[in-house]
C-alpha cells in the first residue's frame, strides 16, 4: 500500500510539475477547455432532466402488490429429502 502512495505522488507530483513548466498563456487555455467541455456536460445534463420531467405523466396508475411467492408454478410433487426418500426405500425393499 505504501509502496502504491509512494508511486501516485510521483506520478502527481511529475503532472504538477509539468504544468508549471506550460507557459501561463497555454495555461488559461487549457482552463478554458476544461470550463468549456464542463458548462457543456453541465447543460446536457439539465436539458435531459428537463425533457424527462417536461414529457412525464402526472397520473400514477394504483394496483395491488402481488405476492411473487404465490404467483410461481409450482409442481405438484413436491420436494423431498433425497437422504430420508432412499433410506425409507431400503426399509421398505428389505421387508
Amino acid at each position: 500500500m505504501k509502496k502504491l502512495r509512494a508511486t501516485m505522488e510521483r506520478y502527481f507530483d511529475k503532472l504538477d510539475e509539468r504544468w508549471r513548466v506550460l507557459p501561463i498563456q497555454k495555461q488559461h487555455q487549457c482552463m478554458l477547455y476544461f470550463f468549456v467541455g464542463y458548462l457543456l456536460l453541465t447543460a446536457g445534463v439539465i436539458s435531459k432532466v428537463w425533457y424527462e420531467t417536461s414529457k412525464s405523466r402526472n397520473d400514477i396508475g394504483i394496483e395491488h402488490i402481488e405476492n411473487p411467492i404465490h404467483n410461481k408454478n409450482e409442481s405438484p410433487t413436491k420436494l423431498q429429502d433425497t437422504l430420508t426418500t432412499i433410506y425409507k426405500n431400503k426399509i421398505y425393499e428389505s421387508k
